[in-house]
Formats: structure tokens, sequence, C-alpha cells
């Protein structure tokens, strides 16, 4: 896939959570490096894994709040009767040691901005 992106004359490669996508993250950040591809994710995970960067949800966040859920159930609530909600808490994190080895130069105003930086 990464070979084929590059032929194309892909220049990134954003990656599309899945739990299969999280389970080879290191594979992936692998064969970004590999083909000179930057791999944007949703999730820390996989930037702590080697991809350049990602933006989304903290997923210790939403840990957080399903164990609040799960209390709520298990004390007696309908699971219909709670209300949906949707992340409040999301992260910038950067990986300088990807973008070293990619040749990518980011600018100084997105690193501050960061709310993690992987060195």
């Amino acid at each position: 896939m990464f070979a084929a992106a590059k032929k194309e004359d892909a220049e990134c490669v954003l990656l599309v959570e899945s739990p299969r996508a999280v389970a080879n993250r290191v594979l992936i950040a692998d064969l970004g490096i590999k083909y000179r591809l930057p791999v944007m994710s949703q999730f820390s995970i996989v930037v702590q894994a080697g991809a350049l960067l990602s933006y989304g949800p903290a997923l210790t966040d939403l840990f957080r709040r399903a164990a609040v859920y799960v209390d709520k159930i298990l004390r007696g609530a309908a699971a219909g009767d709670l209300p949906i909600e949707q992340p409040s808490t999301y992260e910038l994190v950067i990986n300088l040691r990807t973008a070293k080895a990619l040749g990518v130069t980011l600018p100084p105003s997105l690193r501050l901005r960061a709310d993690r930086v992987v060195e």
C-alpha cells in the first residue's frame, strides 16, 4: 500500500483508525519512514509508535467517560436513557524524531501548539 501510494506521488498518509490499524501501528509508522511518507493519525499512541503527528480526542478522557457510563449502568440506569456525549478534550501530538528522519521541518508555531512532543 505504501509503495503504491509513493508511486502515485502521495505526500502523506492519513491513517483511518481501526483496531487493526492500532494493533499494527509500529509497522505502519515504520513503513511511513521507509517510504518517506509522513503518517498522520487520530490517536497519540500511533505517534508514540513513530507516526509524525496526531490530532484527535484524548483516549484517557474517553476511557474515563466510559467508566462513568459503566458505573451508571451498574447502578441501574438504563443505557438508552443516558445522553450521548462527544469528546471534549482533543490533543495535538508531534513526533520530532520522525520529523527529523523524514526531513520535515515543522513550523515553531505548530510545535508551540502541541499538547505533547515526542523527542
